[in-house]
């Protein structure tokens, strides 16, 4: 895995591979192809509900590929190259493709703006399973959501779409503000919106935020968790109270 790593890096130098964002993108592929592990990759099926293609990466070896990758790119071709690449990247249909599209770009969200967010938000319709999905939506679209609160209004345009990964998108997007004890009223509205959803993906996503914000406002979010006990599916609660003391577990659960 590190020596294929390197020939990516390596090869991220030559003009051809450089010439245009769906050369660079397909040298990608083919570097992702052949540096996998086909035993891996049968077993990464185990966590999926859904059919999932993949060559068998582990995470930390696929980061570091990128990352290399990117700094070779960013020197020679720039930030609007990087960004195409992975716009090109998220496009496929093999799990590692979009992953490394997302660590791409990871941690360079101060740079992204509204065109970036836009192009971001086109990629939830692309989306295959949880995986990418939170790669996605917890990396670069839940920070573009802190550095400018106005993008929730984004979050409630999802939490109405008949789609179940937008709607999950909505939960997830707000996980990193829940975290800066951001966005409580509309955490709230938010939550009240999807209580009555019944897909599973949606529920871990709502119940994921619910805990973020249990975890560092403890104080705010419990009373709202007391609140909604009886009409919230047993899902979102349980994951909601994964933080909390267990008396107040206790409470919210029914149980004592």
């Amino acid at each position: 895995m590190r020596r294929q790593a390197r020939s990516v890096n390596k090869e991220a130098r030559s003009p051809k591979v450089l010439g245009t964002p769906a050369g660079a993108a397909a040298h990608v592929r083919r570097a992702l192809k052949e540096g996998g592990s086909a035993e891996h990759a049968a077993g990464v099926q185990w966590f999926f509900k859904e059919e999932i293609k993949s060559h068998g990466w582990y995470t930390a070896d696929l980061r570091r590929a990128a990352v290399h990758f990117r700094r070779e790119v960013r020197k020679e071709r720039g930030l609007d190259f990087l960004v195409e690449v992975a716009n090109q990247l998220f496009s496929g249909v093999v799990l590692e493709e979009k992953i490394a599209a997302v660590f791409l770009l990871e941690r360079l969200d101060a740079e992204f703006g509204d065109r970036e967010f836009t192009l971001f938000e086109t990629w939830l319709d692309r989306i295959s399973s949880w995986a990418d999905h939170d790669a996605l939506v917890h990396s670069l679209i839940a920070p573009m959501v802190v550095a400018k609160p106005a993008r929730t209004r984004a979050v409630f345009r999802w939490a109405k779409s008949p789609d179940r990964w937008h709607r999950r998108a909505a939960c997830v997007a707000l996980i990193r503000g829940a975290r800066a004890k951001m966005f409580w009223p509309e955490i709230q509205k938010l939550s009240n919106s999807l209580l009555a959803d019944k897909d599973d993906m949606v529920q871990k996503g709502l119940g994921w935020l619910l805990r973020e914000a249990a975890k560092f406002d403890a104080n705010r979010t419990t009373p709202y968790l007391m609140k909604i006990r009886g009409r919230a599916p047993r899902l979102v609660l349980r994951t909601a109270c994964e933080t909390l003391t267990p008396s107040v577990r206790k409470r919210i659960l029914g149980r004592g």
